[in-house]
Formats: structure tokens, sequence, C-alpha cells
């Protein structure tokens, strides 16, 4: 019989500590007492959270009875000819039923973002043979309810009714659902509101859109299922106890990066998943661990990984592995989600709550209220690029990007980290991604990249509240695209700016240096950007 999922320690010097740890997780049942909701493994503090997060432990069972409503649904909408399918969610509303959908092959277009462009793009599909999906516990996070409105607009403009192209996950008596119902949308899935965001894989948030988009996840409720009662034993063999166990040793010891590389799992895009579980549940206190989610085996960071980072290979074990995890897409969910919950008893933080995210969106609020406040001049421009940084960090005497780069890396902390925030268009724009290696491997840093405001959502709670040693290099750009939100203020141009800008200064009033590169031309801005980067000045 095929293992259902496995975990191997390739090499650790620490084993004997690991053996400690995983010793004492056993010895006090904290796996089982975690299936069984005891909201005590956290300590007092985080009792009233843990109490009303715990849910998740149990999907695969109480998960089922979505399964024939779903299929139901999306044979109604295919013999209506609606077979495309728009995800307008954040968080865990999305990053899931991406995978999910990546993995099975089957496509979903998702909107994690405020790039006019890519929204523009998203609007640009048939929309004749199109549903959207809103996916949001409460219906108030701004990027969705932006695109809620964009697309009801449309809907209306195309001559398509517009309530019977919109369905909605939510969770019981949020007001997204009592509005939906007011506007007779064609459905409301309530999802159990004892789970967050970022464990909520195998919930209607994660199962709905996945669903109707075409991939099979009764399978994939059956692979959690059989992975159930690996996680829940209180045994030594427990695959999540030894990857908590592993990282919360490895913590310890100054390694508070997890570095993902996908070595062949037939997973799509799991790193960028498990980094929201990870960073958002455990990077609080000045404490957690920063997941780090490269492109390969051999990308800088994996490769080279110094002593402050765990490499993880999601697939096969390589030579620069210190861990490698097989399984299949469901098992992998709850064998991390377990991990997780069990290395935040081991780290003694709360891995349920998330104390510093709202702190960007009301700077981001409060911009969009004045957006005067967010009309700076830059400190200079270097042809396509538009130079801004946070004050007490960056010398007057810097005048080109080259240098701007260099001195952003001079002012990191020993065993710090970089991270790269691209407020563009993810698909447009997905070259810019190649900035992330070629900074990591003439930085020597621990790099990480993320898509703005996505990101916002996942690893900015880490930035805020988890271990003060990063520093921020920002894109932002002008876009060709302009875009309203219906019976809003501003356009979606002006919120994404508004993000960026928001989360920079709260970055900066912790102390963190905050370079922001503004292209007043993305292309070009791009070419001179990697130019930069290759002077070899960083």
């Amino acid at each position: 019989m095929t293992q259902v999922i496995s975990v191997e320690i390739v090499r650790t010097p620490n084993q004997d500590q690991v053996d400690t740890v995983i010793g004492d997780l056993v010895r006090d049942s904290a796996p089982s007492k975690l299936t069984a909701g005891d909201a005590t493994l956290w300590g007092p503090d985080a009792e009233p959270e843990a109490s009303i997060r715990l849910a998740w432990t149990t999907l695969h069972e109480t998960s089922r009875p979505l399964v024939a409503e779903i299929t139901a649904l999306r044979d109604e909408l295919l013999a209506e000819g609606v077979d495309r399918v728009v995800l307008a969610g954040m968080g865990g509303s999305s990053l899931a039923p991406e995978v999910i959908t990546g993995t099975a092959g089957v496509p979903l277009v998702v909107l994690d973002t405020t790039d006019p462009g890519q929204v523009a793009d998203a609007l640009a599909g048939d929309l004749e043979r199109t549903v959207l999906v809103v996916s949001s516990k409460s219906g108030g996070t701004v990027e969705t309810d932006s695109h809620r409105r964009v697309f009801e607009r449309a809907f209306a403009d195309a001559g398509v009714d517009a309530a019977s192209r919109i369905v909605v996950v939510t969770d019981p008596g949020s007001p997204l659902e009592r509005a939906s119902r007011e506007a007779g949308y064609r459905r409301v899935f309530l999802a159990d509101p004892n789970v967050g965001g970022r464990y909520s894989a195998l919930t209607a948030f994660g199962l709905v859109p996945s669903g109707l988009a075409g991939a099979d996840v009764s399978a994939l409720l059956d692979e959690a299922a059989a992975a159930a009662p690996l996680v829940s034993a209180d045994s030594a063999d427990n695959p999540a106890v030894v990857l908590a166990a592993t990282f919360g040793v490895a913590h310890a010891q100054g390694a508070e990066k997890i570095v993902f590389a996908d070595t062949g799992s037939g997973i799509a895009g799991f790193g960028d998943w498990a980094e929201q579980l990870i960073a958002e549940s455990t990077g609080k206190n000045g404490t957690g661990l920063l997941p780090v989610v490269v492109e390969g085996p051999g990308a800088p960071g994996f490769v080279d990984a110094g002593s402050d980072a765990t490499t993880v290979a999601i697939g096969p074990a390589t030579g620069s592995s210190t861990l490698s995890v097989e399984g299949g897409l469901g098992a992998q969910f709850l064998v991390w989600e377990y991990a997780t919950a069990l290395v935040g008893r081991v780290l003694g933080i709360n891995p349920f709550d998330q104390p510093d995210v709202e702190a960007a969106k009301n700077a981001a609020r409060a911009l969009l209220d004045s957006p005067t406040s967010s009309s700076a001049a830059p400190l200079f421009t270097d042809g396509p690029i538009e130079v801004y940084a946070s004050e007490g960090w960056l010398s007057t005497d810097v005048k080109t990007t080259a240098d701007a780069l260099a001195a952003l890396v001079a002012a990191s902390s020993p065993h710090g980290y970089l991270s790269v925030q691209a407020y563009l268009d993810r698909v447009d724009d997905a070259s810019f991604a190649l900035v992330r290696p070629e900074l990591a491997r003439r930085s020597h840093l621990q790099t990480t990249f993320g898509w703005g405001p996505r990101f916002l959502h996942s690893t900015g709670q880490y930035h805020k509240g988890g271990h003060q040693n990063g520093v921020f290099l920002q894109l932002t750009g002008v876009s060709e695209t302009h875009l309203n939100v219906p019976e809003r203020p501003y356009d979606l141009s002006t919120l994404q700016l508004a993000q960026a800008i928001g989360d920079g200064q709260v970055l900066a009033e912790r102390g963190r240096p905050v370079l922001r590169l503004h292209l007043t031309d993305r292309v070009a801005g791009l070419a001179q950007l990697v130019e930069a980067i290759q002077e070899d000045g960083s």
C-alpha cells in the first residue's frame, strides 16, 4: 500500500534535541488533543481564540455534504453554457483554490489583486460564460468587495443578469451573507465559522471554487481522510510532530526561515499556500518562522542556504534538503496544518490570531480618505524609475537605483532577510519574479517575493509581528488601464498605490528600511531594475 504522507529528515545536526521535543509532544498527547479540539494547548491567553478555531481538524468528514451541492451547481451552470469560473478572494480564500485547481489542471481565474490591468483582463473574458465566486468570511475585504462591484456592473453592462452569475462563500450571519441574500445572488455557501482563513482549504472556501472549476474535491477529501489517523496519533512517527519538532529546534538555534522547493511533487504552487499558513500563524510577538518559496532545488536560498534556514523539499529529497515531505495534496494540507498548530505550542505563541494584519489595512484606508498624503515627491528619478525611501537609512548622496539597492542590502541585519513586494499585474508582469533569485544571489540574504496586495493577507503578518530583521523592496508602477470601483470614491490604481504606501508606512514605524521603486514604464523599468541588480552594487 502506498504511503499516504511521508516526512524524511535528510540531515540535521540537532537530532537529539528534535527527539526530545517529539517526545514532549507525544507525552503531552498534543496531536490527539488537537484533534479533539482542546483549546488549552497554547496556554490561557490563546484559549479564547483557539476555542473557536479548531474545526479544521475534522473537515475531511464535515465537508462531505458540500461535494454533492457543488456538483449540482456545476451541472446547472454547464447546462446554461457557463463554464468559466472567476474567483474573487484574498489570502486563504484564494491560495488553496489556486493550488487545488492548478494541481488538477483545470482553469480558474483568480483575482487577488488590485492591479487594474489584471482585473481588466479578467473582465475581458466571455462574460456570457462566466460565473463569479465571491469568497470572504465577512465581505469587508476591500479587494474582494471591489471585484464584486466591478463585475456586477460589467455583467449588467453586458446584458447578463448579474445575480444569476454570482456565487458567494462566506461565514454564517456575516454582512456578506445578508447582502447576498437581499441581492438574490445565485447561491450562498456558508463555511464553518470555527475555521480561520488560512486553515480553510477543505472548507467551502477551498472546495466551492475548485469544484465549480472542475477539480475532484471528493478525492481531495479522501486524501485528507487517509492522513487523518497519522496526524492524530500520539506517536513519534506522526509526520506533523516530526515537522513541528524539527522547526521548533531549528528556530531555537537561529534557523527561523523555512525554504520551500518543489522537487517533483506534482502539486502546483504548494509553497504559496504554505507560506500564508506558516507566516501568519507563527509570525508574532517578535518570533516565528518565515517561509521562503524558491524556484526549485537549485535556486539561490535553497542550494546555498545558511545556518538561518531549514530547507524543505516538497517531493523527493535532494542533497540540499533538510527535510522532504511527499504525499498527495489533501494529505499535505492536513499535515502542514497540524504541524503549524503544533509548532505554535513549541514556540509558545497562539497560531490562530493575526494581531498585526489590520495595521496596513488601516493605513491604506487613511490614504484613501486623504489622497494628498500619498503624493510625496521621489528622492530622485533614474530613467523610468522613481525612487522613494522611508526616513533614516538612505543617504542623500545616493542617486542611482543600483546604489539604492546596495544601501538597502547594507541596512539588513546579520541573518536577516530581503522581502520583494511587487504591487503589479502578476500575470502580465510575471517576469518581475526574476528579481528574487537575482537579488538573493547577490545579496546573500534569504529573499522572499510576494505579489501585492495578496501577500498582505499572508506574510504581511510576519513582516510586522515576526523577527524584526527584514528589509523591504516595494515595486509599484503606472498602469495603462483605468478602472473605477462602482459606488466608491477611488479607482483600482489609487487603491493599489495606497496599499503599498500604507504598508510601507507601517513597516517604517517599526524601524524597518523600505525602498520603493515606482516604474513610470513597467517594461523599461524592469529592464533597468535587472541591470541595476546586475551592476553588483547590491
